[in-house]
C-alpha cells in the first residue's frame, strides 16, 4: 500500500509540472505576439481598407499611426514603407518579417504619403482619386 501512495503523488507532480510548462509557452508566445507588431499590421490594414472602401474621389484622410511608426522604427523599418497600397490591396508592414494585407472594393486610386514628420509625427495621408 506504501507504493500505491508514492505514485500518486509522482503523477501529480508530473501533471503540475507539465500543465506550468504548457502555460509559461502560451504566455511567452502571446507576449511574442503583441510585441512583433502582428496585432496592429492586422488593425492597421483593415482600418485603412475600411477607410478606403467609404470614401469618394476627391477626398484626402489623415489616419495616425503613430504607435505603428514607433514600432516599425524599433524593427528598423522605414516610415515610407509602413503603408503601401497597390491596386486594390492595402499592406501596412512594422517588421521585418511581419506584414498584413487587406484588399477593399471601392474602385479608386490612392497613393499614400507622409505627412510632414516635424508637424504631424506618425500621419499617413491617402488622397483617393477616381481610378
Amino acid at each position: 500500500m506504501h507504493n500505491k501512495r508514492g505514485e500518486i503523488l509522482i503523477e501529480s507532480v508530473i501533471f503540475i509540472i507539465l500543465n506550468l510548462a504548457f502555460l509559461t509557452i502560451l504566455v511567452l508566445f502571446l507576449v511574442k505576439q503583441g510585441a512583433s507588431g502582428a496585432l496592429l499590421e492586422d488593425a492597421y490594414s483593415k482600418q485603412i481598407a475600411l477607410i478606403i472602401d467609404s470614401a469618394v474621389p476627391g477626398m484626402s484622410i489623415e489616419i495616425n499611426l503613430e504607435e505603428g511608426f514607433k514600432l516599425a522604427e524599433e524593427n528598423g523599418i522605414l516610415l515610407e514603407d509602413i503603408v503601401q497600397i497597390e491596386k486594390n490591396i492595402v499592406r501596412v508592414k512594422l517588421s521585418e518579417k511581419g506584414g498584413k494585407e487587406y484588399s477593399f472594393f471601392n474602385n479608386v486610386s490612392v497613393e499614400p504619403y507622409l505627412a510632414g514628420l516635424d508637424e504631424k509625427y506618425g500621419v499617413y495621408v491617402l488622397p483617393i482619386a477616381k481610378n
